[in-house]
C-alpha cells in the first residue's frame, strides 16, 4: 500500500496520467485506485472545461458586441430596474475595468511604436483630437441641438479612440500596430486634452469642471491602464495570466453593455422625445469622422492599410468613457449621457460595417478576409 500511495503522490505532483479519471494499479493480484489522484484529475478537468467555456463566451461576445449591447439596451428599456445600480461610483468602476482590460493587452513593444513611428502617431493623435471635437461642435450648431445633446456629442468627440478599434483594423487588413499605437497615444493624452477641449468648445454655453474631469479620467482611464500594463509586464508569461487576458474582451463587452443599460434604465423614456435628432447627430458625427479620417491618410499619402486604420481610429470613439463623464459631471443635462450611450451602440455597429466593407473590397481583389483568430489574435480589448 505504501508503494501505491507513493505512486499516487507522484501522479499529483508531476501530472502523470493527466486527463484519466480512474487510474488502476496492479498490486499483486488485486486492482487498487488512488482516490487522491482521481479527485485531482476530476477537479483539474472541471477547471479546464469551465475555463474553456469562459474563453468561448468571451470570443462570442467580442464578435457580437453590437448585438449584445443592443439586446441589453432593449431588455433594460422594458425592465429598467435591472441596471439602476449602474450609476456614479459603480459606473466609474466598470469603465475602469474596461480600461484595465486594455492595459492587460499592452506590451513594451506597443509603447516602442510611439518612438519608432513618431510622425504617424503625431498625425493620428492630431486628427483624433481635432477632427472629432470640431465635427461634434459643427454638427451641434448645424442641427441646433439642445445643450444636453450638444455637450454629450462634444464629450464623445473629445474622448480618445475606442478600444474595439484595434479589432476592426485587424478585420479590414489595416495596420494593427499603428492602430494600437494610436489608441495608446490618444488614451494617455485624454486626461489633459479631453477636459481642455470640452472647456473650449462648450465652456461658453455651460459650466465645465475641467479639473474634475481630469481627476475622473485619471481614476477611470490612466490608473487602470497603467496597472494592467504593469501586471502584463511582470506576469504576462504565466499561463494563468494568459487565460485571464483571453477573458478580458468578454468582460469589457459586458461592462460596456452594463454602462449602456445603466443609462437606458434612467433615461430610456426620454429617448422617444428626441430619439431621431440624437440618432441623426450620432450618425453624422461618426460617418463624417470616418470619411475625414481616411482623407487625412490620403493627404499624407499613407498606404491603404494606414488609411483604413486612421479612418477607424478617428471615427470610433470611447463613448463609454463619454457616458461616464456625462453622468458624473453633467447630471443636470441627462440627454448628454443618453447620446453618449447611443454612440456606444452605433460606433460598434458602424465599425463592424466599415471593416466588412473594406474586407469585401479586398475579397474582390483575391485577398482573403481576416477573422478573429481562435488564439485571440486581434482581440486587443474587448
Amino acid at each position: 500500500m505504501y508503494v501505491m500511495r507513493a505512486v499516487c503522490i507522484l501522479q499529483m505532483e508531476y501530472g502523470w496520467y493527466r486527463g484519466i479519471d480512474f487510474v488502476p494499479f496492479l498490486y499483486g493480484r488485486k486492482f487498487f485506485y488512488c482516490p487522491e489522484t482521481l479527485s485531482y484529475h476530476m477537479t483539474n478537468n472541471r477547471e479546464e472545461t469551465f475555463m474553456n467555456v469562459l474563453k468561448k463566451t468571451s470570443k462570442f461576445l467580442s464578435k457580437n458586441t453590437s448585438l449584445f449591447v443592443i439586446a441589453v439596451a432593449v431588455v433594460t428599456f422594458f425592465v429598467p430596474q435591472l441596471f439602476t445600480w449602474v450609476r456614479g461610483t459603480n459606473q466609474t468602476i466598470i469603465i475602469g475595468i474596461i480600461m484595465f482590460g486594455m492595459g492587460l493587452t499592452l506590451t513594451a513593444n506597443d509603447f516602442k511604436i510611439l518612438a519608432k513611428r513618431p510622425q504617424d502617431i503625431f498625425i493620428g493623435a492630431l486628427a483624433q483630437y481635432t477632427v472629432m471635437p470640431l465635427l461634434a461642435f459643427g454638427v451641434g450648431k448645424l442641427l441646433r441641438l439642445p445643450d444636453g445633446i450638444a455637450i454629450g456629442l462634444i464629450l464623445v468627440g473629445c474622448c480618445p479612440g475606442g478600444v474595439s478599434s484595434n479589432i476592426m483594423s485587424f478585420l479590414c487588413h489595416g495596420d494593427v500596430p499603428y492602430s494600437v499605437g494610436m489608441t495608446t497615444a490618444s488614451t494617455l493624452l485624454s486626461p489633459i486634452l479631453t477636459p481642455i477641449l470640452v472647456l473650449l468648445l462648450a465652456g461658453q454655453e455651460i459650466n465645465v469642471d475641467a479639473i474634475g474631469m481630469f481627476q475622473s479620467i485619471c481614476q477611470s482611464v490612466l490608473i487602470p491602464v497603467a496597472l494592467g500594463f504593469a501586471l502584463n509586464y511582470f506576469f504576462g508569461k504565466k499561463k494563468a495570466f494568459k487565460d485571464a487576458q483571453e477573458l478580458m474582451p468578454g468582460v469589457s463587452v459586458t461592462g460596456l453593455a452594463f454602462v449602456v443599460g445603466g443609462v437606458v434604465s434612467l433615461q430610456g423614456s426620454n429617448f422617444f422625445q428626441s430619439g431621431i435628432v440624437i440618432f441623426i447627430a450620432v450618425l453624422l458625427h461618426n460617418s463624417i469622422g470616418y470619411l475625414l479620417g481616411y482623407s487625412v491618410g490620403r493627404l499624407f499619402k499613407m498606404p491603404v492599410a494606414k488609411k483604413r486604420t486612421i479612418s477607424i481610429e478617428v471615427g470610433m470613439q470611447n463613448a463609454g468613457l463619454a457616458t461616464n463623464l456625462a453622468t458624473l459631471h453633467f447630471a443636470a443635462l441627462p440627454q448628454a449621457a443618453l447620446i453618449s450611450a447611443v454612440s456606444c451602440v452605433w460606433h460598434s455597429i458602424s465599425g463592424t460595417i466599415l471593416a466588412g466593407f473594406f474586407a469585401k473590397l479586398d475579397e474582390k481583389k483575391g485577398i482573403p478576409s481576416n477573422t478573429v483568430a481562435e488564439d485571440g489574435e486581434g482581440e486587443r480589448i474587448a
